[in-house]
């Protein structure tokens, strides 16, 4: 499974066409952010990936969880977003 990492700097509609790349050979990806403008920025992503796919019949799923990193040697707290798709 695949790991897309989201900064406050990303752009949203740019992540939402990698996640699609993605979801094209897989049935899952995950998305990770680390802070409040990078959660939005992922959900961005999420939204505006659904508005490509659901013209072919497709919907995504998103679950989210917490997981635990290590950014420069200190722990942090990321939210895991696993988005899968359904047809």
């Amino acid at each position: 499974m695949e790991t897309l990492k989201v900064s406050t700097k990303s752009n949203p509609a740019k992540v939402a066409g990698a996640l699609v790349n993605v979801l094209k050979e897989s049935d899952r990806v995950v998305l990770q952010a680390v802070g409040a403008g990078a959660i939005n920025q992922t959900m961005k992503a999420i939204a505006i990936g659904r508005g490509f796919v659901a013209p072919s019949g497709i919907e995504l799923v998103c679950i989210p969880s917490f997981v635990d990193i290590e950014i420069n040697e200190e722990k942090r707290t990321a939210m895991k977003l696993v988005v899968e798709k359904r047809s």
